[in-house]
């Protein structure tokens, strides 16, 4: 039984389950795309008629909180959003001064929420950053660059939520869909670097301890470290691709060109 739900105590009305499930989707436990339980099991839970849960249901639903899939239940909508507009995102992705600024941003952003997260931790959120941490470790061990990748993220959204401020929370997972949407860079470029991989492991494990023996500014300097890493990890990654990408096109011409004979006529 999933225990994030607690049973109405008092009238037992449809405005008292929309008022919690929209808690836990404002505080991030209900994420983007979680499914809730099937119905008979949810209204146990809150200890209600279905008629009321549905009732509940049904006005979240409208309001776009939440969605029902054929065959996939009902499910957490995407509150997410965009930050920008499609034109303006697309503006971005091709200038790439845009790149330097989202990572200026992400460094400041990201540093705050260290700082709150050391100050805020509850044990069930160092359980919760220890068992990615843990992930990422083993991550590393396989050379596997997309979960790397991917726990990295998850690592940073994990980090704003344990900073247990809920505007700071959706403002970084606002930044995490651009950067997952390719807005930006290929995010597994950066750990196809010699030695990068080694280095944003320290680096979110210096986050992680920092958090963990709760120290503020520690974790609010580790962070900033690792976000002017990314910051130059990012153009070195760009500019190797680039090499790449010119050398691929130069050895493609020289092997289809016919050579040119030099010498007397």
């Amino acid at each position: 039984m999933n225990e994030i739900y607690s049973r109405i105590e008092h009238s037992k009305t449809a405005d008292e389950i929309v008022q919690q499930i929209e808690g836990l989707i404002l505080e991030g436990v209900l994420r983007v795309g979680d499914r809730l339980p099937a119905e008979r099991d949810l209204a146990s839970q809150f200890e209600v008629s279905r008629p009321v849960l549905r009732e509940a249901l049904k006005s979240l639903e409208t309001r776009g909180l939440l969605v029902t899939r054929h065959g996939g239940g009902t499910q957490v909508a995407d509150v997410i959003g965009q930050v920008f507009t499609k034109p303006v995102a697309e503006l971005i992705a091709t200038h790439r001064k845009a790149t330097a600024d989202y990572l200026e941003y992400r460094r400041e952003v990201e540093a705050i929420a260290a700082e709150y997260a050391a100050r805020r931790v509850t044990a069930d959120d160092r359980a919760l950053l220890a068992g990615i941490v843990k992930r990422m470790e083993q991550a590393y061990e396989r050379d596997d660059f997309e979960e790397e990748a991917a726990l990295d993220v998850e690592f940073h959204n994990a980090v704003g939520e344990c900073a247990h401020n809920i505007i700071l929370l959706h403002t970084l997972r606002s930044c995490y869909r651009l950067l997952a949407e390719g807005v930006f860079y290929n995010r597994t470029m950066i750990y196809r670097l010699s030695g990068a991989r080694a280095a944003l492991l320290e680096q979110h494990k210096a986050i992680y301890e920092a958090v963990m023996r709760n120290d503020p500014e520690g974790a609010k300097l580790a962070a900033r470290a690792h976000m002017e890493f990314v910051g130059r990890a990012t153009a070195e990654a760009e500019r190797t691709d680039d090499w790449q990408r010119v050398s691929r096109l130069r050895l493609r011409q020289r092997t289809q060109s016919r050579p040119v004979r030099l010498g007397n006529s």
